[in-house]
C-alpha cells in the first residue's frame, strides 16, 4: 500500500524545519508545491530569478558553478532530506548556483516571492526562516571552503602560477 503525504507532514518531518510553530507550517505549506524531476533536469539555473527554493524528498540534485576554464565546480550534492536553494531570501534575488538532477526524484517546491510575502507580514517566521538559511549557507561556505583547500593541497590549483 503506497502511503501519499501532505506538504504541511513533509515540513513537519524535516529536521531542517524544528521548532516551527503550527501557524508557521501552515503558512510554508501554502507555498509550497510537489514536484517530480528527471536526471539532467535543472532545478535552478545560476544567473536567473531566484523564487524557489527544494526539499528533496527523494533522489540526488548537485549544486555547481560554472567556471569559464575548467566547466562546472561542484560545490554540493544533496539528497533526501536536504534543501537545495537560498539565494531567494536574497537581493537582488538572482540564483547563484546551478541545481541540476544527478538522478529521477521529486520535492517540495516552495515558492519564495510567496514566503518573502509571508515573512514581511510575520516578522517571526522571516527570523525562523533567516536561522535555518544562514547556517545552511555557512556549512555550504565551510565545505567550499574545505574543497578549495584541498584542491590546492593536491597541487591542481593554477591561479597565480607563473606561465
Amino acid at each position: 500500500m503506497v502511503t501519499f503525504k501532505n506538504i504541511h507532514t513533509l515540513l513537519t518531518e524535516n529536521p531542517f524545519f524544528d521548532g516551527l510553530s503550527e501557524d508557521q507550517f501552515e503558512t510554508l505549506s501554502g507555498c509550497g508545491r510537489l514536484i517530480h524531476f528527471r536526471a539532467g533536469d535543472f532545478l535552478l539555473r545560476e544567473g536567473e530569478e531566484a523564487n524557489t527554493f527544494y526539499l528533496i524528498r527523494g533522489g540526488e540534485v548537485a549544486i555547481e558553478s560554472h567556471m569559464p576554464a575548467g566547466g562546472p565546480l561542484s560545490i554540493a550534492r544533496v539528497g533526501a532530506g536536504g534543501i537545495a536553494g537560498y539565494s531567494w531570501l536574497f537581493p537582488p534575488y538572482r540564483n547563484g548556483f546551478d541545481t541540476h538532477a544527478l538522478t529521477d526524484g521529486s520535492a517540495v517546491a516552495l515558492d519564495g516571492a510567496c514566503l518573502r510575502g509571508k515573512a514581511e507580514a510575520d516578522h517571526e517566521l522571516g527570523y525562523q526562516l533567516m536561522k535555518r538559511f544562514a547556517q545552511l549557507m555557512l556549512e555550504r561556505l565551510q565545505a567550499t571552503r574545505r574543497q578549495m583547500l584541498d584542491i590546492y593541497a593536491s597541487g591542481r590549483a593554477t591561479y597565480g602560477a607563473a606561465g
